[in-house]
C-alpha cells in the first residue's frame, strides 16, 4: 500500500542572531508533528531552513566589518547547530541565498509582472527596520514619548519614501475570502483566524510593496536590477522554491508534495501566511495550504525575551545543564495550544524531578529491576488474569486512539498528557498488584510473571508513542526492555529478555539548585 504523503514546514528562521528559546520552541514542536506522522506511516517531508536577505542583514553585516554573505553563513550555521543539538528530524534545511532559490524568485516575480499582478508605484510610509514592515498613517502608533513606534514589536519607525514594485492583493481579496469560509481549518487556532479577517481583510487589503531599492542585499528583479524583491515575496516562496516549483517547469517532486499540509509559524507572522502567501499562489495558480497553524509564544514571566531586559535564554545552554529530552518534554507539555507559555527554571526542574525522573523514569527501572530479580530478565505471558487487569488493559490498547486525537487536533501537550496517564495507571498498577507479595508464594509464580508483562507492554506501548516527543528517551526505554515492536496495541504473545536498567532522568537537587 502506497503511503500518504505528508509535507509539514516552520518558518525559516531570520539570520539576524542566535536563536533562543522561543524560536526553538517552533522546530521541536514541528519535529514531534512530523515524528508523529511517521509513526502513523505517512511518507513525511518536513522543510526547515533560513531567511538572508534584507536591510537588517545589510546594516548587522556593516557593523560586523563582513560581507552580508560571510554573515549569514556563521548565522544560518549556528541556527542548523541548535536544530541539530534538540535531535530536529527535518529532510532539508534551505537557505534563501541559494542560487535555485533565487532564480525561481526572479521568474515568479517576473511572471506576476508580465501577468499585471504587479506594478511599478511609489511607496510613502512608516518603516520597521527591526520587522522589515511598512506601515500607514493610520496603522502607527505614538509612544509616550511622542514618537511613532511599530504596531507589532513596539520599536521606532522612520518615515521612508521610495520607487517601488507592488503587488495587488486587493484583486485576490474576494477570493481569499471565499477560501477561509470554504476551509473552516485553514487557520488555526480560530481566535488568530478571527483576528485575520475582522484586522486585515474586512477593512480592505492595501495593495503590497513587494521590491526595494534603498539597500542592495536580496534577489535583483532581473529586469529593472535597481530593485531586489521585497522579503517577503522572496522569503515565502522557499515552501515551493525547494521542492521543484518553477512557473513554467515544475517538478514531479512539486506535483507530488504540494500543497503542504501544514504551515507551522509563530503568532506574530500569521498576516503574511495567511494573506499575502495565499495571493501570491493564487497569482501563480498554485493549490494553497491545507491548514496554517500560528502557534503561541513561550516567553519569560517578564514578558518577551529580549537582549535589552536581559531576559533571553538559549536552547543549547539548557540542554548542557537538563539534557535534550528534558527540553523537549518542557517546551512540548508546557505550551498551552492558542495561549502564550511561561518558562521558568523552577517549573522545568519540578517536570524533570516529577513527571520524568518519578513517575517514567522510576516506573521502568522497578519493572525492569523485578522481572530481573524474579525471572531472570526472561518475561513471557502466563495469562494468569485477574479483574483488575481488565481496565489497565483498556487503558494500553486505547492509547491509540487518545493520542492520535490530540495530534489530530495539534493538541501536542494533551497527547504527552494521555502518555502519561498510561505511566501513572502503570504505577498505580504495580501497587494494586503488590509484586513483591506476588513473589512470596510459589503458587502466585505465574500471576506474578503475568503481571510483569503486563508493565512491560504498558511501558513498551508508551515508549513507541514517546517516540515522537522524546527520541532520545524512547529508543533508551526500548533498549532496556530489548524489544524493538512498534505494535500500537498489547501484544499477547511478546517475549522479553530484559537488559540492565540505567536512570533515564537525574533527580535534581534542589536544594544545592
Amino acid at each position: 500500500m502506497e503511503k500518504q504523503k505528508y509535507y509539514i514546514s516552520t518558518a525559516i528562521a531570520y539570520t539576524s542572531g542566535k536563536p533562543h528559546i522561543g524560536n526553538t520552541y517552533e522546530i521541536v514542536l514541528a519535529d514531534a508533528i512530523a515524528r508523529f506522522k511517521r509513526l502513523q506511516g505517512y511518507d513525511v517531508y518536513f522543510q526547515t531552513g533560513t531567511d538572508e536577505h534584507g536591510e537588517k542583514i545589510e546594516l548587522k553585516a556593516k557593523e560586523a566589518g563582513v560581507s552580508p554573505q560571510e554573515f549569514v553563513d556563521e548565522k544560518a550555521a549556528e541556527i542548523r547547530r541548535i536544530w541539530d543539538i534538540m535531535n530536529t528530524s527535518y529532510d532539508r534545511f534551505v537557505r534563501t541565498t541559494d542560487p535555485v532559490h533565487e532564480k525561481v524568485v526572479q521568474h515568479i516575480f517576473k511572471y506576476m509582472y508580465d501577468k499585471g499582478d504587479i506594478y511599478l508605484g511609489k511607496y510613502e510610509g512608516w518603516y520597521c527596520t527591526p520587522d522589515e514592515s511598512f506601515w500607514t498613517d493610520t496603522q502607527v502608533v505614538k509612544n509616550e514619548d511622542g514618537k511613532m513606534v511599530c504596531p507589532d514589536c513596539g520599536r521606532e519607525v522612520e518615515r521612508k519614501s521610495e520607487e517601488a514594485y507592488f503587488f495587488k492583493l486587493s484583486k485576490y481579496q474576494k477570493q481569499l475570502e471565499e477560501y477561509i469560509e470554504s476551509h473552516p481549518d485553514f487557520i488555526q487556532p480560530v481566535a488568530r483566524k478571527n483576528e485575520m479577517i475582522n484586522n486585515f481583510i474586512k477593512p480592505g487589503l492595501q495593495d503590497l510593496c513587494v521590491s526595494r531599492t534603498s539597500f542592495k542585499w536580496g534577489i535583483p528583479v532581473d529586469f529593472d536590477p535597481k530593485h531586489v524583491v521585497y522579503v517577503w515575496l522572496d522569503a515565502l516562496s522557499n515552501y515551493i522554491t525547494n521542492i521543484g516549483y518553477d512557473v513554467n517547469n515544475s517538478t514531479d517532486e512539486f506535483a507530488y508534495k504540494w500543497p503542504v499540509d501544514l504551515h507551522l509559524i509563530g503568532k506574530d507572522i500569521i498576516r503574511f501566511h495567511t494573506i499575502y502567501w495565499p495571493c501570491f499562489l493564487m497569482s501563480l495558480d498554485v493549490p494553497l495550504p491545507k491548514q496554517v497553524f500560528g502557534h503561541p509564544w513561550l516567553i519569560m514571566s517578564d514578558g518577551k525575551m529580549s537582549k535589552s531586559k536581559g531576559n533571553v535564554i538559549y536552547a543549547d545552554d539548557l540542554v548542557e545543564e537538563f539534557g535534550v529530552d528534558a527540553v523537549r518534554y518542557y517546551f512540548l507539555h508546557e505550551m498551552p495550544f492558542a495561549s502564550d507559555g511561561i518558562f521558568t527554571r523552577d517549573l522545568l526542574i519540578e517536570r524533570i524531578n516529577g513527571d520524568l525522573a518519578n513517575i517514567l523514569g522510576n516506573l521502568v527501572q522497578r519493572t525492569i529491576s523485578m522481572g530481573n530479580k524474579y525471572f531472570e530478565g526472561k518475561v513471557s505471558n502466563k495469562k494468569v488474569k485477574d479483574s483488575m487487569d481488565d481496565e489497565f488493559l483498556e487503558t494500553i490498547n486505547s492509547l491509540e486512539n487518545r493520542v492520535t486525537d490530540k495530534m489530530e487536533h495539534l493538541q501536542i501537550s494533551d497527547a504527552i498528557t494521555e502518555i502519561f496517564t498510561l505511566l501513572r495507571a502503570s504505577n498505580k498498577y504495580i501497587d494494586d498488584t503488590t509484586p513483591w507479595i506476588l513473589a512470596k508464594d510459589e503458587t502466585k509464580k505465574d500471576r506474578l510473571e503475568t503481571v510483569i508483562y503486563h508493565l512491560l507492554e504498558a511501558i513498551r506501548v508508551s515508549a513507541v508513542f514517546l517516540e515522537p516527543f522524546l527520541p532520545g528517551t524512547s529508543e533508551s526505554i526500548l533498549q532496556q526492555i530489548q524489544n524493538s515492536k512498534k505494535d500500537f496495541q498489547f501484544l499477547e504473545d511478546n517475549i522479553y529478555q530484559l537488559g540492565t536498567p540505567t536512570p533515564l532522568f537525574m533527580r535534581i537537587d534542589t536544594t544545592k539548585e
